[in-house]
């Protein structure tokens, strides 16, 4: 079965991982997905709404909405995104008109590894990465979202992949947008012990699923000078077709 895609790129991966997006395209199409890219999408609004200005994130969620109104599916890789879109009914509670076209959208959108999983019940994509790995949960996507399984099943099934288990994985890793701006003592605590759980599995890449966590604790690794990979679950579900390129 063909499955119509729409690929909701997220700011971060837009401006500072555009290979995530491409990475998470070519596996989609790989699987028999035809993904388009709706070019009115913006920010989900999510640091605005984080940041209590309910009002403006409503104007962004709207914008959204609009942009996604005639996709079958809407694809993005990111948990916490995905989140965000969940929300919109709360957010527009006061708005019938608004909270159902909001509902349309939570009901199609998923999150890239849920996706696969759920969606098109794939949970090996044919992907070898002959690497030790660990894997970052990231918050949103675990307890707001609710998808914990999915990434695990890809990545148990990668062939030459050596996975370890994160100690404490369930931490955050201090970057919760604006969080790590407005309490930067704090974060970069929080980012240096999850970084010092990662040194205790001796893996050579950390994978993650949200672009945000991985920007925080991969300029946390560069910065510190440490030898460790940090890759979207994208990325390496796309190794094969790299390599084979």
């Amino acid at each position: 079965m063909s499955y119509n895609v729409s690929l909701f790129i997220t700011c971060l991966a837009d401006v500072f991982y555009p290979g995530v997006g491409k990475d998470t395209v070519e596996v989609l199409e790989r699987l028999g997905c035809n993904v388009d890219f709706p070019g009115a999408q913006t920010c989900c609004g999510q640091p605005a709404f984080n940041s209590g200005y309910h009002r403006e994130a409503k104007d962004v969620a709207k914008n959204m909405i609009r942009a996604f109104e005639s996709s079958e599916y809407v694809v993005t890789p990111s948990g916490s995104c995905a989140a965000m879109i969940h929300e919109y009914p709360e957010l527009f509670k006061n708005e019938p008109e608004w909270k159902e076209r909001a509902k349309r959208l939570v009901e199609k959108t998923y999150e890239f590894t849920q996706f696969l999983v759920d969606m098109l019940k794939v949970e090996d994509v044919g992907a070898t990465f002959p690497v030790k790995a660990t894997y970052h949960t990231s918050c949103h996507m675990t307890r707001l979202l609710g998808v914990k399984d999915a990434p695990m099943k890809l990545l148990n099934n990668v062939n030459d992949l050596e996975f370890t288990t994160l100690p404490n994985k369930e931490i955050c890793c201090g970057f919760g947008g604006t969080f790590s701006v407005k309490m930067v003592p704090i974060s970069e605590q929080m980012v240096n012990e999850k970084i010092s759980h990662i040194e205790e599995t001796n893996a050579e890449v950390l994978v993650g699923a949200d672009c945000g966590c991985l920007m925080n604790i991969g300029g946390r690794i560069d910065r510190q000078g440490k030898p460790i990979q940090v890759m979207h679950i994208a990325q390496v579900l796309n190794q094969t077709a790299k390599t084979k390129g």
